[in-house]
C-alpha cells in the first residue's frame, strides 16, 4: 500500500467516525433539549480544525 492509498483509507475512516458520532450525539442532545448547543459546538469544532489546517 502506498502513501496515497493509506491517506485515502485514513480519511474514509475519519469520515465514518464523524458521521457515527454526529448521528448518535445529536439525537441524544435533542432528547435533553440542548441540541442548539451541540450543533454550535460541532460547527465551532469544525472551524477550529479548518483554521488549524490553514495555519500549518
Amino acid at each position: 500500500m502506498n502513501n496515497y492509498g493509506q491517506g485515502m483509507l485514513i480519511a474514509a475512516v475519519a469520515g465514518i467516525m464523524v458521521f457515527i458520532s454526529v448521528d448518535e450525539l445529536l439525537p441524544g442532545a435533542e432528547k435533553y433539549g440542548h441540541h442548539h448547543y451541540s450543533i454550535s459546538g460541532f460547527v465551532a469544532g469544525m472551524a477550529v480544525m479548518a483554521i488549524s489546517l490553514l495555519i500549518l
